[in-house]
């Protein structure tokens, strides 16, 4: 299992079209991966899950995998975090 701390600082948060593009990087890993805000865990290859956690701009929340590329896709998700969804 591996986690990563990440700030969502895109002006929308993790809403509708980067939540879209964030899934769909999520769903290229095998790994089980999930998002983590507060105490609620949901499973970051769902879409209603991710909008469920109404993560808005300035929040911090943990990325979370377990599986055989859990390193790489925890990285890449942080990294699409951190480049605010190419806004």
């Amino acid at each position: 299992m591996y986690i990563r701390e990440a700030v969502i600082n895109n002006q929308v948060g993790l809403h509708a079209r980067p939540a879209t593009f964030f899934i769909q990087k999520a769903n290229e890993f095998k790994s089980s991966i999930w998002i983590e805000k507060d105490e609620r865990r949901v499973n970051a290859k769902s879409l209603l899950g991710v909008l469920s956690l109404g993560i808005v701009k300035g929040t911090q929340i943990n990325i979370i995998a377990d599986g055989i590329d859990e390193t790489e896709a925890v990285d890449t998700l942080v990294e699409l975090i951190a480049s605010g969804f190419s806004e």
